[in-house]
């Protein structure tokens, strides 16, 4: 069995970096996410004791303290640290650029969303999953869609 500080890479494209014990986590360790996120967290013979989750972005959730986005402060994490940018320059996401959405997709939070398939598939265009009726209504609701149009300037003929 896997003892020592290892690497395992799981079907799921998560990964786990740390002390293993008998072929389980045990101690430190660090779950790597396949959307960036981590976990760095202590186990006991393969049981969660204590963690800290980090988007990846490097913003830390706290449960206690959460301060990120909620209803009185709506900036992205990269405007807390970086500021703001110049009027009228949106920034429509938290990354900066944000990602280019295929035409006529929606940008779901974990990937693309095809209306007329239904189907998510992630930043890298991998299948993730198929919508159900709640999910495809949430997304057309509240997504950031791809442009329709263009919106560069045109001269006048």
């Amino acid at each position: 069995r896997m003892e020592g500080f290892g690497y395992y890479a799981m079907p799921s494209g998560n990964e786990y970096r740390g002390s293993l014990w008998d072929g389980m986590f045990h101690g430190k360790g660090e779950l790597l996410l396949p959307t960036g996120g981590s976990y760095r967290a202590h186990w006991d013979r393969g049981v969660l004791t204590q963690g800290k989750y980090a988007f990846a972005d490097g913003l830390e959730f706290d449960e206690e303290k959460w301060y990120y986005c909620d209803g009185y402060d709506r900036r992205f994490y990269t405007e807390i640290c970086s500021g703001f940018k110049p009027p009228g320059i949106p920034q429509l996401t938290n990354l900066d650029p944000p990602k280019i959405i295929p035409e006529g997709c929606y940008d779901c939070g974990d990937g693309f969303y095809n209306p007329k398939t239904r189907i998510v598939v992630d930043y890298k265009h991998k299948f993730l999953r198929n919508a159900d009726n709640d999910e495809h209504e949430w997304i057309l609701r509240t997504c950031r869609k791809a442009w329709e149009m263009t919106t560069e300037h045109k001269p006048k003929p």
